[in-house]
């Protein structure tokens, strides 16, 4: 008895050669060139008149032939989807990370879904923003942030200086260049807040996903492997149509 894995992997072949014969049939009977036929024998009006030889040709294609043909090769696609779809609903995993049962018996459509959602959050959970690595950050109850511990710095201002580089004299006034000096005459307190996470919670996330990434792998792998019973829907089918 052949497994659903090995229906899936022949699945893909069989509807290639599918849709292969039916383009060719459509060709075929889309030509009435090849569908006509004709014969002809000449009788001179007496004896004495030319002879000439029969003519003929064969019709090429027959549209029953080509009928009994696509049938054929679509009934194999039919039976092989059905066995197909028909498996898939009793095929079914669970989802198991680290002995535990995250989601019980899964159907394989399903697993397929959680497979796409997974790779579209790990993405996600990737570039989730980080807290400065810079900086010491600690949890604040009363804003549900992260905060730094308070750092004091100086306020100064710029204060002009007189430096006399002569002295005044009789003949000539003093000679003063001015320069400025920083003051202190303030401090700020800074506190910085923020939003994001600690690399620590980003890489425990992405830990999770991709573990359910590769539980919800094996389900899927665990899954395809049930048994399947063949289904016999494209002669019903057919014989129906062109019966």
């Amino acid at each position: 008895m052949a497994k659903l894995n090995q229906i899936i992997a022949v699945e893909k072949g069989v509807k290639s050669k599918s849709l292969q014969d039916i383009t060719a049939a459509h060709h075929k009977v889309q030509k009435p060139v090849h569908l006509a036929g004709i014969s002809r024998t000449y009788q001179p009006k007496d004896e004495e008149g030319e002879q000439l030889p029969p003519e003929s040709t064969r019709v090429q294609v027959q549209a029953e032939d080509v009928l009994r043909e696509m049938s054929a090769s679509l009934t194999r696609l039919f039976d092989v989807t059905a066995t197909k779809d028909w498996a898939n609903c009793s095929a079914r995993a669970d989802v198991t990370v680290d002995g535990r049962t995250v989601v019980a018996e899964v159907p394989v459509s399903y697993l397929l879904f959680l497979e796409k959602q997974l790779t579209d959050l790990h993405t996600f959970v990737k570039k989730l923003p980080t807290l400065d690595a810079s900086e010491s950050w600690s949890p604040d109850p009363s804003t549900d942030w992260w905060r730094t511990d308070p750092v004091r710095t100086i306020r100064t201002k710029k204060v002009p200086r007189n430096h006399v580089k002569a002295e005044a004299t009789d003949k000539h006034p003093a000679q003063v260049d001015v320069y400025y000096e920083d003051v202190p005459i303030g401090y700020w307190t800074t506190v910085k807040y923020s939003g994001a996470l600690p690399a620590r919670r980003v890489n425990e996330l992405l830990d999770r996903v991709e573990k359910l990434q590769h539980a919800v792998k094996f389900a899927r792998e665990e899954a395809n492997g049930v048994e399947v019973t063949d289904r016999r829907v494209g002669d019903a089918v057919f014989g129906y149509l062109f019966g």
